[in-house]
């Protein structure tokens, strides 16, 4: 089915469908559209496996139980084990085209849209981001009406110190409130009934170049929240409030000596380099930990079995790895803590000493997957370092792991230590450039979540095909300003295309099926047990795919570019509904996206360099999209 409206349309639809090994040299073709030049002859550990085909992991179910009613969509990524899998089924293959447009809702707010509604019952909630206003809507009455709206006080200072546009990653819900984080370090609780305002508890500090844009996890009565601010160079960490009060229980530090990092007895991580006294400090320079990054701005899962909350942390500040010899811990790393203690269990370095912006803020998702011949308990991981990581969630050791889009900063890993073999050509330093180095900081994925189907066993994984070239200098910190020390423009990756929707077997580290795209994929997944697959594009069109083959089944334009995450719900009339939000922004629609939007002076990519092309296709502009399926008639 064409695309209406594009420019050269038939040449973005040769990117955009699932691509045959075949076709592959037609590609490389086009792939001069986006000046690849020497890249295209990179020797890259791209993803095994082919482009098409269909697959299915029998005996893989979801690792935690499923929170809410079915028809709900109760938390951000739908349940603790973060799948963004509903079971809803009344939309499949053989209908989906029958998706209409059932109404919108404007949230009169211009920047970027990540995360996605909640639903409980016959209200939705909504977030926007920055000034971080909430709407309350009535499901159950004739155009969907406002129930309420919360506009708080936020500061507009804090705007300055947002890195990567003044996103919010969406709201968690529990005990008839609506919780939240606002851009300017502050965490609200309000009245899911009234909008009624309950509590706010200041817990960043925007002096200090901390933001809040992540979405919070609530276990236990635990207001689980982490900051933003990799690139400020704050000491990042994990607060744990009280849910009835908004008070403090616990922080822990994800650098520093071992009682801030709540490093105890029951500390145990599977690898030798995650032991020793005070690694939080050792690891560094003398007082390097201080503003050494490590924030907390991506998902949050939890597992009620182990009672661990898993979450990944960011870059290490500054990205001029010559000021922070040593592996930088707990930076771009994986933790697991008690929710009720924030002490540490394990932990896991993706990319010690990362000399790439490589966060590792990725979801964890939570899934029972039958590995080696038995049934494991595992997290899968893909991480921004364009590698998938299927880990065992008790113990933090790695079983699989293998690159999910094209890499050549690292030939692998060595899963014996768990740790990158890394390509000392594609190390990067001061006063020097280094060519191609793929993925770009962008990642192969970035803030986008990936989905889980326990139907099909797959994961459903939007990415990014970029490079870029890496030129390192020396920063200066001074609190609240940037402090990075690089300058990295990006390319288009190998192949011709930016960005590929793929379902990944996460037993083998295989790739089952891909569908490429022209830009990056930067929307979320969602995957239902009607076995059909949605993703949103940066040119603003929703998508429906076959859950087990990939193949094309239905697209929507909507009003801009979709970075936030599909949902579904069962509406009061009993039929199930999708909703997006449309509203390009956050890192690719705000930096780096032509004259989509004005990026921040301190970027360390030249404004509209990476996708120069993409504001032919859309503009700003926030509204929410629901669809449901329409009248059967031909």
């Amino acid at each position: 089915m064409e695309p209406k409206g594009w420019p050269a349309a038939a040449k973005l639809r040769a990117l955009g469908g699932a691509v045959a090994p075949g076709a592959l040299g037609a590609l490389g073709a086009l792939g001069a559209l986006w000046a690849l030049g020497a890249l295209g002859a990179l020797a890259c550990s791209g993803p095994a496996g082919g482009t098409g085909g269909g697959g299915r992991v029998a005996g893989a179910r979801i690792g935690t139980p499923a929170a809410g009613a079915d028809g709900e969509w109760a938390m951000p990524a739908k349940d603790y084990a973060g799948s963004r899998y509903s079971t809803l089924a009344e939309i499949t293959p053989a209908n989906v085209r029958r998706l209409v447009v059932a109404w919108s809702f404007s949230t009169g707010v211009l920047r970027g849209h990540e995360g996605g509604p909640l639903v409980i019952g016959s209200s939705m909630y909504l977030v926007t981001p920055f000034p971080n206003v909430a709407y309350a809507i009535d499901l159950a009455q004739p155009g969907a009406p406002l129930r309420w709206k919360y506009r708080p006080e936020n500061s507009q200072a804090a705007i300055g110190e947002a890195c990567c546009d003044v996103v919010n990653r969406g709201a968690a819900y529990a005990d008839g409130m609506l919780v939240y984080n606002l851009l300017d370090g502050e965490t609200v609780a309000v009245d899911a009934a009234t909008g009624v305002e309950r509590w706010r508890t200041r817990v960043a500090d925007p002096n200090r170049g901390e933001t809040m844009t992540m979405a919070p996890l609530i276990v236990h009565g635990n207001v689980l929240v982490g900051p933003s601010g990799g690139e400020m160079g704050v000491r990042g960490w994990m607060s744990a409030l009280d849910l009835a009060t908004g008070r403090e229980r616990w922080r822990a530090y994800n650098l520093g000596p071992d009682s801030e990092v709540r490093i105890g007895a029951g500390y145990h991580p599977f690898y030798a380099a995650e032991r020793g006294r005070d690694l939080g400090v050792t690891s560094w320079p003398a007082g390097a930990w201080m503003h050494g990054g490590g924030a907390v701005w991506g998902w949050l899962t939890y597992d009620p079995a182990l009672n661990l909350v898993y979450y990944g942390t960011s870059n290490p500040g500054p990205w001029d790895g010559e000021l922070r010899p040593g592996d930088n811990k707990f930076t771009s790393s994986i933790l697991a803590r008690d929710p009720d203690t924030g002490e540490l269990r394990w932990a896991f370095q993706v990319t010690p000493h990362d000399l790439w912006d490589y966060d590792a803020v990725n979801e964890n998702i939570l899934a029972d997957l039958p590995i080696g011949g038995s049934q494991r308990k595992v997290l899968v991981h893909f991480d921004r370092n364009g590698f998938e990581y299927t880990i065992d969630r008790r113990t933090g050791e790695v079983l699989v792991a293998a690159a999910y889009v094209p890499v050549n900063w690292a030939s692998g890993i060595d899963l014996a230590t768990g740790r990158p073999k890394v390509n000392p050509d594609k190390a990067t330093g001061i006063g020097r450039t280094v060519h191609g180095i793929c993925p770009s900081l962008e990642g192969g994925k970035n803030q986008q979540p990936a989905a889980f189907s326990p139907a099909t066993g797959l994961f459903y994984v939007p990415t990014n095909n970029l490079c870029m070239d890496f030129t390192g200098r020396h920063p200066t910190y001074i609190p609240g300003t940037p402090y990075i020390g690089a300058d990295a423009p990006e390319t288009g990756g190998p192949g011709g295309y930016r960005g590929e929707f793929m379902a990944w077997d996460a037993t083998t580290g295989r790739k089952v099926w891909g569908i490429r795209e022209p830009f990056p994929v930067w929307s979320g997944a969602l995957v239902t047990a009607g076995n059909v697959a949605f993703y949103g594009t940066l040119d603003g069109w929703l998508k429906a795919v076959d859950a087990r083959t990939g193949a094309p089944l239905w697209e929507n334009k909507v009003s801009s570019g979709i970075v936030g995450n599909p949902i579904t719900y069962r509406g009061p009339d009993g039929h199930q509904y999708v909703a997006v939000y449309a509203g390009i922004g956050g890192d690719m629609g705000a930096l780096i996206a032509g004259d989509v939007a004005a990026g921040p002076p301190y970027d360390v990519r030249e404004r509209g360099a990476t996708l120069p092309d993409l504001a032919r296709h859309t503009s700003l502009g926030g509204t929410l999209f629901v669809f449901k399926l329409g009248d059967s008639r031909p």
